[in-house]
């Protein structure tokens, strides 16, 4: 009844970043370059800069999904990170800044994914309505353990069935935090 695809995971080149202030900013970004920065817990932050072109292709598919970036540092040292924050000027259609914040890929930690839902639910052959009620779970687990989405098919229902969270199958160390009894799903009588 559920499949869901692994967790995206990306590598980007980038260099630490030596300038900072408008004017030196405003310079690296004419020259095709996008200021960026890695919290990491407590730590102190790490100024980075990307080439604007590679940094905007490998986001633009992945934005607003989780995905697990590894960052490859000029210094010789890896981070992986998720998305944070992206700032992007809506005018120019560029984009200004990248917040990443890092994660260590071994620890459990808390992901909203979105549930898809495909097929045509068979109580609708006799007149019964669909109900999509959550669009997605709460879940726990190791970042590349987390599916990119939870797929739920839903040929198979009929008129009163319904597809609640427990229902939806995780891969193996990923739990549901999200309510096991919330209703994600359901074909009613017209």
């Amino acid at each position: 009844m559920v499949e869901g695809g692994s967790m995206i995971t990306k590598e980007i080149t980038t260099s630490v970043r030596e300038v900072f202030g408008k004017g030196p900013i405003g310079r690296m970004r004419a020259a095709g370059k996008t200021p960026g920065v890695v919290y990491s817990g407590g730590n102190e932050a790490l100024a980075l800069e990307f080439e604007t072109k590679v940094l905007f292709q490998e986001l633009l598919d992945i934005q607003g999904r989780n995905a697990v970036i590894t960052l490859k540092i000029d210094n010789g040292t890896e981070k992986n990170v998720l998305v944070k924050e992206l700032q992007t000027d809506p005018l120019k259609d560029s984009l200004l800044h990248a917040d990443f914040l890092e994660i260590d890929v071994q620890k459990s930690a808390r992901f909203v994914v979105p549930i898809v839902y495909s097929g045509k639910a068979k109580g609708e052959d006799f007149g019964g309505l669909t109900q999509i009620s959550k669009t997605e779970l709460v879940v726990e687990g190791k970042p590349l353990d987390i599916p990119d989405d939870c797929r739920v098919e839903v040929s198979d229902l009929a008129i009163g069935d319904k597809v609640s969270a427990a229902d939806i199958s995780l891969p193996e160390g990923v739990s549901l935090l999200s309510d096991p009894e919330m209703v994600c799903f359901s074909v009613v009588a017209p």
